[in-house]
């Protein structure tokens, strides 16, 4: 019996801790709930309460030139013009987080739109300054999809963007070995050997001529493929016909026995076979070196 009574007595202190615990939850609920209803009341008197209080009417009375009224005149009417004092920046603030922001869409490149381009486009003020600050600290967007990586870019906002994100592709011809550092996988050792090899081919005339360099395999080519280009409106075509054997051994498809070899063929075919067909078939270049070269482009007889 004794045992019986405490166990109901356990189950009656339980049941009122359950209770007590279930009404202080429901007040706590209720609390937060009125914290919000004020809370947004407050607020909607703020955006509500626009001109009344700080604005002012100001009356001005008309004087001669001495600072007097002048005597046997009739006093010209006051002036009222209407002034506006300046708003407290907490209501502006308060304001301006609860006011639709209007957003704009254009193209813009996410490694170079300014601060205040950005938030044309629909971020905040620190949501562009946290963008600033990656870019500063050496962060770089390489491709759209990095920008969506990006913590302050919501799903939402990149979908609309995303048309509209223009990042400029690295022209070989054009770019330094500091541009050719940010590509993936290539740094100061790479890029250097990127420019020497443009240099010892006259300038890039297919994107993947990058193979050619020693240890660029195309694991190293196919994560950069999509982020190079060689715009060949602005390529100079390899002057072959014409270059001297000392300049052409120097090229990486030629080599001094080639050199020496297209310079004997020059002198002993008219123009008419000077093609790079013509050297494979005359043993000048081999079958290798003469399908890389005709990739290139070659300026005409």
């Amino acid at each position: 019996m004794k045992g019986r009574k405490e166990s109901l007595e356990g189950s009656k202190r339980l049941g009122t801790s359950f209770a007590t615990g279930a009404i202080a939850l429901v007040f706590l609920i209720i609390g937060y709930q009125t914290a919000v209803f004020i809370h947004h009341a407050a607020v909607m008197k703020i955006l509500s309460d626009r001109d009344r209080p700080d604005t002012v009417f100001v009356v001005s009375t008309p004087v001669s030139e001495e600072g007097e009224r002048s005597p046997g005149r009739p006093v010209p009417s006051p002036t009222v013009y209407r002034k506006s004092s300046p708003h407290d920046g907490r209501v502006l603030e308060e304001r301006a987080r609860n006011t639709g922001r209007r957003w704009e869409t254009f193209r813009f490149d996410p490694n170079t739109v300014s601060v205040e381009d950005l938030q044309r486009l629909g971020f905040s003020q620190r949501q562009a300054q946290s963008i600033d600050n990656y870019r500063k600290k050496g962060g770089r967007f390489r491709r759209k999809g990095d920008f969506a990586k990006s913590y302050v870019v919501a799903d939402s906002v990149y979908r609309r963007l995303e048309p509209f994100i223009d990042i400029p592709l690295i022209d070989l011809n054009k770019a330094d070995s500091a541009d050719l550092e940010t590509l993936p996988g290539i740094g100061g050792w790479f890029a250097s050997r990127m420019v020497a090899y443009r240099k010892r081919l006259g300038g890039y005339s297919y994107k993947e001529q990058l193979m050619d360099i020693p240890r660029f395999d195309r694991e190293k080519y196919e994560g950069l493929e999509d982020l190079v280009t060689v715009d060949k409106r602005d390529a100079v075509p390899y002057p072959l016909w014409t270059l001297p054997e000392d300049s052409l051994k120097k090229h990486p498809y030629i080599g001094s026995y080639g050199a020496h070899g297209i310079v004997l063929f020059r002198e002993n075919n008219p123009k008419s076979k000077w093609k790079v067909e013509e050297l494979e078939k005359a043993g000048v270049l081999t079958g290798e070196d003469a399908g890389r070269l005709s990739r290139c482009s070659i300026a005409e007889p």
